[in-house]
């Protein structure tokens, strides 16, 4: 299901053992451009720190009761390795936060997810081999923090960022949404990662492969058609009693 990142903002996650706070934003890496970790807003709960979630421990998306699933507890996400809510996300921080919950890395091998195309349930196939000879250091930045970058297609600006579509299997980034601010008022297009050249830290803006003509013609963005999927979203309360009680509560 696809499904935008501001309409997940503020949705609860319901871990093993109840609610452990809701959705703040994501950081994704700017090579896949893909969803590496759901940041939560725990409210008077681990303050002072980044709860930082990666999607091999978010289940599925509940669109009809605003929830994520996720198949960790409080007292695991406690002892996770800790992160300060000013510090940037390290390579080592990674490493050991992976260690700790004993996933498979992303960084390692050349599919979307290290060795694999998408999230890998099944922990009997992690231990399959891994390509060490590739590995990437990624860039990971928050969908708070592109938001409102500008964008530029080969003839000039066209507008800022406005959202993202991610896709809530695979975490990939479907499409950026651009609003063209005064060069088409009112207009917003779904631009695809694979038109985007590069990204601009510095200069808060990112390049597309794209003229003014062909964005014009781009699939135009509907907030309401991606809100009335993500509510149409299945639910089941038996299912969501299955995936409690399949959890490591460890």
């Amino acid at each position: 299901m696809l499904i935008s990142a501001t309409t997940l903002k503020g949705y609860s996650l319901e871990g093993l053992d109840g609610e452990m706070g809701k959705v703040r934003e994501f950081y994704f890496d700017d090579r896949f451009w893909t969803v590496r970790y759901l940041v939560a807003d725990t409210g008077n709960w681990l303050t002072g720190r980044q709860v930082l979630i990666s999607p091999h421990a978010l289940v599925g998306v509940m669109g009809d009761r605003e929830q994520i699933a996720v198949n960790l507890t409080k007292k695991q996400i406690e002892e996770s390795p800790s992160l300060d809510s000013d510090k940037p996300v390290s390579r080592q921080y990674e490493e050991d936060y992976y260690g700790y919950h004993g996933w498979p890395t992303y960084w390692a091998g050349t599919e979307l997810w290290g060795n694999y195309p998408g999230i890998m349930r099944d922990r009997d196939l992690w231990n399959s081999a891994v390509d060490g000879k590739w590995a990437w250091d990624p860039h990971l930045r928050s969908t708070f923090e592109v938001t409102d970058y500008d964008v530029k297609a080969t003839d000039g600006e066209i507008g800022h960022v406005q959202d993202f579509i991610v896709d809530d299997e695979t975490w990939e980034i479907a499409h950026v949404v651009v609003s063209t601010r005064y060069w088409l008022p009112g207009k917003r297009f779904l631009i695809s990662p694979k038109s985007i050249e590069g990204v601009n830290w510095g200069e808060s803006n990112i390049s597309v492969n794209l003229t003014r003509d062909e964005i014009r013609h781009s699939p135009e963005y509907s907030e309401g058609a991606m809100l009335m999927r993500a509510q149409e979203a299945p639910t089941d309360a038996q299912a969501m009693a299955a995936w409690r009680n399949e959890g490591d509560p460890n």
